[in-house]
Parts: structure tokens; C-alpha cells; sequence
């Protein structure tokens, strides 16, 4: 038996296999779920537990390959899905993605914020560009989706649950991270202040923070900071092990349904207590800038 091995059989237990419903099969039926950056990753990983649910899948993406492999990965699942081109950071692209997502299927009822940039870098190394390229993805974005998204159900009349995606160390700090996290900070905190504007409206905004999931999807700036794989930071997680991507789906599904209806202003952490690992004796303390090459 390998130490792997050993060890899940002390760690927290895998989960059901994916596939498996953790709500009512019909739970979003004739409701419309638009996901920024939802053909890969995660984003996909969320789509495909709403599809199965029964919801139509709206795939923002700026990419066309992410279009089509979003589309075939929810249709392999018996889903229905539509794509359309949008970038998060142009309010004009936003209102256009949700004017074709209406014609096709009907007013948006989910908007899972999603969409995000990041590649490890020191902070002193950080060019003006690399900083707005993120903050203007994962903080403007969200707003702008949240905005447009609010304005409609409110013209609707009819309620609506946003999700924002965050990181686990979002009231932390992340060293080599320094533009996301400060982003994703700042989502958090608009979660918690749009909670409170639009509960009066029927509009719940929770947020999600996922630890490790790995995934095909992962870049390779962020690949090359995981020499030996994702698959080998259990080690490095009180879980002894890492996430499954279904079970971030999962619970995205469950945050902005039905079953949910009295949770807003919420931060969800999935991430096995990473967050809150502390040693007897930490590790030796390597600075930020010897870890991460600079780059040419």
C-alpha cells in the first residue's frame, strides 16, 4: 500500500462519484444559469452540476474553443447550453451577453462570477498592466455582471441568486498572488454589501471559496509552481487529500437554490481546512522572490 493510500484511509473520505445528484433532480428546471468563464475549470466543473439539475447553461467566454468545449461537455451529460462571447471587463459586452441569453432561453435567474486572471508573480515585479489585467477581470467584472444582472431581475420582477467565486485565502494574505487577492478581497466585500441592497429585491449574493481542485484547465505559469502535480499537495492538507471538482459543484448548487432561499451575504469555504493548517513548527520560510523566478 503506497503512503497515499495510507493516508486517505485516515483523511476526510472521498466523495460520491460524480454524476450523482446532491438535490432534486428538477431542482433548477426552466431556470437559466449564466457562468463567466464557464467552458473550463471550474467554471465548467459548476455548469455541468447545474446542468444535471435540470438548468439551461449560458457559457460567457471570450474564447470561442472554451464555447465549444463547454457546449459538448454539458451535452455529454444530457444538458442544454448556448454560449456567448463576452469580456467581463465592458459593461456594453455584458448587457449584449444578456440580451442573447434572454432571447434564447429567457432572463438570466443565476449568475455564478466566475471569470477570473492570475499567474504568480513578486509583488515588486508586478507591472501596472499585469495588476489592472487582473483587477479588472475578477473586481470590475464582477460588478459589472452583478449590475446588469440585478437591474434585470428587478425589470422582471422575479428573484435572483448571485454567486461570486473566490480563493480560500481571501482573508489572508497571498504571497506571489498579490493582484488576485487583493480582487478577490474586494469581491468578498461586495458580496457582503450587495447581500444587503438587494435582499429587499429577492436577490441573494453568497460567495464560494474553493481550496485546491485540480483540473485539466490549469495554466501553465500556475502548473509550474506544482512540480510534482496537484494531485501531490494532499500532503500538504489536513484533509489528506485534494478537492473533486463535482463536490465544488455541488455545492454551488446548493448555494443558489431553492434550499438556500433565507442565506445571502454568505462565504462558503470548501477546502478541506488548508486555511486553517498550523504546524507545531512551520516550515522554513523561503521569501516570495526566491520562489518565483522573475520574469525576462
Amino acid at each position: 500500500m503506497s503512503e497515499h493510500e495510507r493516508k486517505l484511509q485516515a483523511g476526510l473520505p472521498q466523495p460520491p462519484s460524480a454524476g450523482q445528484a446532491m438535490l432534486p433532480a428538477a431542482t433548477y428546471e426552466g431556470k437559466v444559469i449564466l457562468i463567466t468563464g464557464g467552458g473550463t475549470g471550474l467554471g465548467k466543473a459548476m455548469a455541468l452540476e447545474f446542468a444535471r439539475l435540470g438548468g439551461r447553461i449560458v457559457i460567457a467566454s471570450r474564447k470561442p474553443e472554451h464555447h465549444v468545449q463547454g457546449i459538448a461537455a454539458i451535452e455529454a451529460v444530457g444538458g442544454t447550453a448556448m454560449a456567448v462571447s463576452m469580456d467581463v471587463r465592458y459593461p456594453e459586452q455584458i448587457a449584449a451577453a444578456f440580451d442573447a441569453a434572454a432571447a434564447a432561453f429567457g432572463t438570466v435567474d443565476v449568475l455564478i462570477n466566475n471569470a477570473a486572471g492570475n499567474f504568480p508573480v513578486a509583488a515588486e515585479n508586478l507591472s501596472p498592466n499585469g495588476w489592472k489585467a487582473v483587477t479588472d477581470i475578477v473586481l470590475d467584472g464582477a460588478f459589472f455582471c452583478s449590475q446588469e444582472f440585478a437591474r434585470r431581475c428587478v425589470a422582471a420582477a422575479q428573484p435572483g441568486a448571485i454567486l461570486n467565486i473566490l480563493v480560500s485565502y481571501v482573508n489572508g494574505g497571498a504571497p506571489g498572488h498579490v493582484h488576485i487577492a487583493a480582487a478577490k478581497a474586494g469581491v468578498a466585500s461586495l458580496t457582503e454589501t450587495l447581500a444587503v441592497e438587494w435582499a429587499p429585491d429577492g436577490i441573494r449574493v453568497n460567495s464560494l471559496s474553493p481550496g485546491l481542485f485540480p483540473h485539466e484547465d490549469h495554466s501553465a505559469d500556475m502548473r509550474s509552481q506544482r512540480p510534482e502535480g496537484y494531485e501531490a499537495e494532499w500532503r500538504r492538507i489536513p484533509a489528506l487529500r485534494v478537492g473533486r471538482t463535482h463536490e465544488l459543484g455541488w455545492a454551488a448548487t446548493y448555494l443558489c437554490s431553492p434550499y438556500a432561499a433565507y442565506l445571502t451575504g454568505h462565504n462558503f469555504i470548501l477546502d478541506g481546512a488548508e486555511r486553517l493548517r498550523r504546524s507545531l513548527r512551520m516550515p522554513e520560510f523561503v521569501p516570495i522572490r526566491d520562489q518565483i523566478p522573475k520574469r525576462s
